[in-house]
């Protein structure tokens, strides 16, 4: 910006509906950019000294973050790419998805997971993927929320919200890179996976159901926070029902 168009500005611009609805998303911004980036160092931080667990992170966060990336990419155009009963739940709550839909979506996904972690035994010959309930129940539903309300709030910002434009593949790799990220943070490493779905599954494969209630209370929690100030706020208009099925996504 050329010097010469330097303002100052005045009381009446900072209290206007626009700037306070920019000032919250640039706060919103931070918690996104700060809460993975300084957790990845708290985390790592705390497992230099065991060896071999830094490599597993990494590559258990870039799997994930392709994988969703995939899923919400081949899925987008015809049920919107939820891939997570809580990102159902959140669509629910701002009006994208009618509620009968929503228990349809959470069936289809419930047993899509557990197809695959039955698939996943068989094609390694007995090889299993077991639960691992969190030591600190209620520090996993923190992070369940907190991580689960970024990325929810990224798939609004991304592809529920009529103002994102075309973004085309853009929509998934965030979303895919924002999962990534967050499990870096040490999400799996507290116990929190942001998808009840996943966590549903290897307890069935497991049947290990020891609090299995905190991978539904906080991701729901943290997709309804998300959810409720996308819409309130940023989008501010109640979708249309009849504008549904979803594949206008």
């Amino acid at each position: 910006m050329p010097i010469s168009r330097i303002a100052i500005g005045n009381f009446r611009e900072v209290t206007k509906h626009d700037a306070l609805k920019a000032a919250l998303a640039e706060f919103i911004s931070m918690i996104f950019f700060v809460f993975p980036a300084e957790g990845c160092v708290l985390v790592f931080t705390k497992m230099i000294t065991t060896a071999g667990q830094a490599p597993v992170m990494i590559s258990i966060s870039i799997t994930h973050a392709f994988a969703l990336f995939a899923a919400v990419s081949v899925g987008r155009n015809i049920s919107g790419g939820h891939v997570n009963p809580a990102v159902t739940f959140g669509a629910f709550l701002g009006g994208h998805i009618t509620f009968l839909r929503s228990i349809l979506y959470w069936i289809a996904q419930l047993l899509g997971s557990v197809v695959a972690i039955y698939l996943l035994k068989f094609a390694t010959n007995g090889l299993e993927v077991s639960a691992h309930p969190p030591q600190l129940p209620w520090n996993a539903v923190l992070y369940e929320i907190i991580m689960t309300f970024i990325l929810v709030y990224t798939y609004y910002a991304t592809i529920f919200d009529p103002k994102r434009g075309n973004m085309g593949i853009i929509g998934p790799i965030v979303i895919g890179l924002i999962c990534g990220a967050n499990i870096l943070s040490g999400g799996t490493f507290f116990g929190a996976a942001m998808n009840p779905a996943m966590s549903f599954c290897q307890a069935v494969i497991s049947w290990t159901w020891t609090t299995h209630w905190v991978y539904w209370l906080g991701t729901f929690v943290g997709a309804a926070i998300a959810a409720l100030i996308y819409q309130t706020i940023f989008i501010g208009q109640h979708t249309d029902y009849d504008q549904l099925p979803i594949t206008e996504y």
